[in-house]
């Protein structure tokens, strides 16, 4: 607008470029989820904290949308186990198939007091779920094989580049598929 009113003569940012700096990502290994997977506390606030975040790794579903999820969400998939259907964040529709140790958690908290009736899981305040997200995209799925493009549907991305935020391909995994790749081509 400046330069349209000759206030002044160029634009002042014309050689300015913005540089945003890579953030690494936190997760957690298969050895660390594990360990907190099977942690048990007698504090009852402290294992909901622990059973949601274990939810979150398993499902990979954002906070909000675990804070959301009623139990017309959960439908029964091609393969006749359970999927969570629909994101509240972004109101995109999304399948997520239910793992084990994620359908236990949801069983767990049926009748539990502190559920509100309308919801499958107690609710709680985000403070580390993000990580829960990562570790899912990660941890869970990557490091086992599974192609990024199913892992960004499952996260409810729209664009690839998003999922890569979030996963990180793991060293032993490089190695795995490289090793994989030189008995193909020895055949």
């Amino acid at each position: 607008m400046a330069v349209n009113n000759e206030w002044i003569e160029k634009y002042p940012f014309a050689k300015f470029k913005i540089r945003m700096q890579k953030k690494e990502r936190e997760f957690l290994s298969a050895e660390e989820l594990n360990i907190i997977r099977d942690y048990f506390s007698s504090i009852e606030r402290l294992q909901i904290v622990k059973d949601l975040f274990v939810f979150s790794c398993y499902t990979g579903i954002a906070y909000c949308d675990v804070m959301a999820l009623k139990s017309d969400q959960m439908v029964l998939g091609i393969d006749k186990n359970y999927w969570v259907t629909k994101r509240m964040k972004t109101n995109n529709s999304v399948r997520v198939p239910l793992l084990a140790p994620a359908l236990a958690i949801i069983q767990k908290y049926k009748d539990h007091p502190r559920r509100n009736p309308e919801k499958l899981l107690p609710s709680i305040s985000n403070q580390k779920l993000n990580m829960a997200r990562h570790t899912f995209a990660t941890t869970v799925t990557l490091n086992n094989g599974v192609p990024i493009e199913t892992v960004s549907k499952i996260l409810g991305h729209t664009r690839l580049a998003t999922t890569q935020i979030y996963a990180r391909v793991l060293d032993c995994k490089l190695s795995e598929d490289m090793r994989t790749l030189e008995r193909k081509l020895e055949n």
